[in-house]
């Protein structure tokens, strides 16, 4: 039997637990958002990688079958070329990215 105090002071007890549930709650993730500053750095890696990839790989052909560095060089100027490709695609990547938002902020169809 309970009156109408003891059922006001419920309601406001369940108020008080779901703001400190609501305040307690993790905040929705947003989507990564990575700055120019992050997207040069990966590319920057990317084309690093290439060439230490391909300087290991022709390196130690070379040492492998004894020959004057023309693997070395090879392999790292196809290092090279591997690392500007995959730079590009991250640039194309990100510029789809960003027409993409754009697009969402303008209520632009995507094309």
């Amino acid at each position: 039997m309970t009156g109408p105090d003891q059922q006001r002071q419920l309601a406001e007890l369940e108020a008080r637990i779901a703001a400190a549930k609501a305040a307690q709650a993790p905040k929705p993730r947003v989507d990564e958002h990575y700055s120019q500053a992050n997207l040069a750095w990966r590319m920057v890696i990317e084309l690093v990688a290439g060439l230490g990839i391909g300087f290991g790989i022709g390196y130690g052909l070379d040492s492998l079958l004894g020959t004057i560095p023309i693997f070395l060089v090879l392999f790292t100027l196809l290092g090279l070329a591997a690392g500007i490709n995959t730079m590009l695609r991250s640039a194309q990547e990100a510029q789809k990215r960003q027409q993409a938002e754009e697009a969402d902020k303008t209520g632009a169809p995507r094309g």
